[in-house]
């Protein structure tokens, strides 16, 4: 019989905490076979699995199978891989383009190690590694780095000022590469990460961003399945090339399309093309009063300059969800505020309000919509009416929703701060 031993996408000490958990972990389709069986590592307590399917580095899709005492039959495992679709040709990438590495963080010192860890085994043959210790309490960032990742191609740079996009900006400067990457601390990223970012820029002419699929590495707990079930991002599996002279039929609203366009979590720019579009605007961004925002708005901002963007699913990191419902709350006012200040942005603009007004009358109310959808009963309510759990679970996406509504008095304050316009000198084409 033969046996394949799969590790979890992410580690953790800790056991489920409900019936709906998923193991969660990925294999490659040309490694299953009949009558073969399949091991979890690190599966005690689960009874689900969700394994991305991939065909080396292309993704398939996502197959959900039990698991009894820490393994998969294999044949029922085949039996849902033959469900997905085939994989999607790879572009050939004449010449692997140099990339710089950029994580920004803050006083999380366990999460940038492992993030780190993973991604000085990428084995990619010319990248580089920039940590933006965004105004951090104390030393313990600079400290992990020199202690445990003594490696020339990892360097630290300071930015007193808080801000993701104030980091964002300071590792675009610092950045060596023609390429920069973006990625969290709370992250593990794919061993084919920077290999397939680097296919994705080679998919069209022009190409001037590029992000990738960033699923969930781990569904341990009810809040983190509510948080998977609401977002769209951690399931674009589709390849696609958006560009403002050939807009998609299927998105009536682009090229403001939330969630579409993938997360800050995972995407890179040519360094060259957001130097001219000069950086992140410093008005969004977690650490700000509009807690978020700012891949949304650079994301646009990359099509409204006619340049064009790519969505690579191949190009993939884990990402672990919050947990429970405090860091929950918190995420979600960052999301709906900083939706809520990006809407104030295209309405002040009489060019992007003209665009979304065109797209559909009533474009801001369905844009604002976006921000709260029903989760699936399964993770709402598992035991019945008086799930209190559930209910609070639910009530999140109202939060968000309200906190779309502060969204233009945070722009506002930020904007009086002396924020809210790009702090990158202009570069031109």
């Amino acid at each position: 019989m033969i046996t394949v031993e799969l590790d979890p996408a992410m580690t953790s000490p800790a056991q489920p905490e409900w019936p709906g958990a998923r193991w969660v972990g990925g294999i490659d389709a040309t490694s299953a076979a009949a009558g073969m069986q399949v091991t979890l590592r690190h599966a005690d307590g689960y009874h689900h699995a969700r394994l991305l399917v991939r065909d080396g580095a292309s993704v398939r899709g996502f197959v959900d199978v039990a698991v009894v005492d820490g393994t998969v039959s294999g044949d029922e495992l085949l039996a849902a891989i033959s469900e997905l679709p085939q994989s999607e040709p790879r572009a050939d990438v004449a010449e692997l383009p140099s990339i710089t590495v950029v994580v920004c963080t803050r006083d999380r010192a366990a999460h940038l190690r492992t993030a780190l860890g993973a991604i000085l085994r990428l084995d990619y043959p010319d990248f580089d590694v920039v940590v933006v210790d965004n105004a951090g309490r104390t030393s313990e960032t600079r400290d992990l780095v020199r202690d445990e990742f003594a490696d020339p191609r990892v360097r630290v740079v300071l930015e007193p000022v808080p801000g993701l996009s104030r980091a964002r900006n300071t590792g675009l400067t610092a950045a060596t590469g023609q390429i920069v990457a973006y990625t969290d601390d709370d992250v593990v990223v794919d061993s084919h990460w920077l290999s397939e970012l680097a296919a994705g820029f080679a998919r069209a002419p022009g190409v001037d961003c590029v992000a990738g699929l960033v699923p969930s590495g781990e569904l341990r707990t009810r809040v983190q399945g509510f948080f998977d079930d609401r977002v769209s991002w951690s399931k674009n599996l589709v390849s696609r090339v958006y560009s403002l002279a050939s807009p998609p039929a299927d998105l009536p609203m682009f090229p403001f399309c939330v969630g579409e366009f993938g997360t800050g979590a995972n995407f890179a720019m040519r360094r060259s093309a957001a130097l001219e579009l000069r950086g992140f605007d410093t008005a969004f961004g977690v650490g700000t009063r509009t807690g978020g925002g700012e891949d949304l708005d650079m994301f646009t901002r990359v099509i409204l300059d006619g340049r064009t963007f790519v969505m690579q699913p191949s190009a993939l990191v884990w990402h672990r969800h919050r947990d429970d419902l405090a860091a929950l709350r918190v995420q979600a006012r960052g999301y709906g505020v900083g939706l809520g200040a990006w809407l104030t942005k295209i309405a002040l603009n009489p060019r992007t309000l003209g665009i979304a007004l065109r797209r559909s009358p009533r474009a801001i109310a369905r844009l604002t919509s976006l921000a709260w959808r029903r989760p699936e009963v399964s993770v709402v309510q598992e035991s019945g009416p008086r799930d209190e759990l559930g209910r609070t679970i639910a009530r999140v996406g109202w939060y968000e929703l309200l906190s779309v509504v502060r969204g233009p008095a945070a722009y506002f304050a930020q904007r009086l701060a002396g924020e809210g316009t790009m702090r990158i000198p202009v570069h031109r084409r």
